[in-house]
C-alpha cells in the first residue's frame, strides 16, 4: 500500500477499547461494498481488485481485529465478534446497506451476517472459503504455537506455498513478497486468536438459511479451500452462482482483474 493510502487509513471503534482501522475509497452514490481479509492478511490484500472497483462502488476496506493496523484485544473471539465489528464499521460509516466480499475467514463472515443481519447486507461475495475449516486440532496448533513463540514468521513460507501457485510466485516475486512481509508482521495474539475463531465455526447447517444474492468464487488450485468446499457453498445456499478462477488460494492477487470482473459483474446483477 503506498503513503497515500496510508494516509486514508482512519480508525473506528467497534466496541469499547477496540478500534479498526478502516479506508473509505471508490465512489460516492455507488452501492457500498465491504471487504474483508483472510487470516494472517490486510486490506492490502484487495489493493488491485479495488483499484478496478472504484468507478463502480463505495468501497471500504478494514483489517480484521488482531490483524494489520487494528487493534488487537485481550481474550477469545468468535465468529459473531467478527460479524458484530462489520454492522458496527457500518453504523459508524452511516451505510444501511452493503455487499460483502470476503476471502477465507473474511467469506466465515460474510456468511455469518447473511445468517444473522440479512437487513445490512444486500449481497455476498464469498471467495476461497468454506462453511468450516476442520480438523479443528490444527487451528488450536496453530494459536499455541504463536502465542509460544509471540511471532508467525515461521509460517510466512509455508504460506505462501498455500496461497499462490508457482508460476505465479515465479513470475511475480516483488508482488509475492509483499504479501510474506504482512503475513510475516500479523500480530501474534491476534493470529491466535482469529486461529481458535476457525477452528470453533462450523456454519454448514445454516447456509440454507442465507437468502442473499450470493456469488461463491474458487481457486483452481486452491490447496486450502478447494473447489470442492465452494461447490457445497453453492449447493447448500438457495440460488448461489459459482466461478472458478485461475488461482491458488489468494485469488484476488493472483487472479486480480477476473476477480474484479466477477465482482462487476455482480454488482451489475444486483443493480439490474
Amino acid at each position: 500500500m503506498n503513503a497515500a493510502a496510508k494516509a486514508d487509513i482512519r480508525a473506528i471503534a467497534v466496541e469499547p477499547g477496540v478500534r479498526l482501522a478502516v479506508r473509505v475509497e471508490g465512489s460516492e452514490g455507488k452501492p457500498a461494498l465491504v471487504f474483508s481479509n483472510s487470516l494472517a492478511a490486510d486490506m492490502s490484500t484487495w489493493d488491485k481488485v479495488a483499484a478496478r472497483l472504484a468507478p463502480h462502488a463505495r468501497i471500504v476496506r478494514y483489517d480484521t481485529r488482531g490483524h494489520g493496523r487494528s487493534d488487537v484485544p485481550e481474550g477469545p473471539c468468535d465468529i459473531a465478534r467478527l460479524g458484530q465489528d462489520v454492522i458496527a464499521l457500518l453504523d459508524a460509516l452511516r451505510i444501511e446497506k452493503a455487499v460483502l466480499c470476503g476471502l477465507s475467514l473474511g467469506g466465515l463472515t460474510g456468511m455469518w451476517l447473511g445468517v444473522h443481519a440479512p437487513d445490512r447486507i444486500s449481497g455476498l461475495v464469498l471467495a476461497n472459503t468454506a462453511a468450516s475449516f476442520p480438523p479443528a486440532s490444527m487451528w488450536q496448533d496453530r494459536a499455541k504455537a504463536a502465542r509460544a513463540s509471540g511471532s508467525v514468521a515461521d509460517l510466512v513460507e509455508p504460506t505462501l506455498s498455500r496461497w499462490f501457485t508457482p508460476s505465479f510466485r515465479a513470475a511475480h516475486p516483488h508482488e509475492v513478497a509483499q504479501v510474506g512481509a504482512v503475513i510475516g508482521a500479523t500480530p501474534a495474539a491476534g493470529y491466535a486468536a482469529a486461529c481458535e475463531v476457525l477452528a470453533a465455526t462450523d456454519l454448514s447447517g445454516d447456509l440454507s438459511r442465507i437468502a442473499l444474492p450470493t456469488c461463491v468464487v474458487v481457486g483452481a488450485h486452491d490447496p486450502s479451500t478447494p473447489p470442492a468446499r465452494g461447490a457445497e457453498l453453492q449447493a447448500g445456499i438457495p440460488g448461489a452462482r459459482l466461478v472458478s478462477l485461475d488461482a491458488a488460494h489468494l485469488s484476488c492477487v493472483e487472479a486480480a482483474d477476473a476477480f474484479a470482473d466477477t465482482l462487476i459483474a455482480f454488482l451489475s446483477r444486483l443493480a439490474a
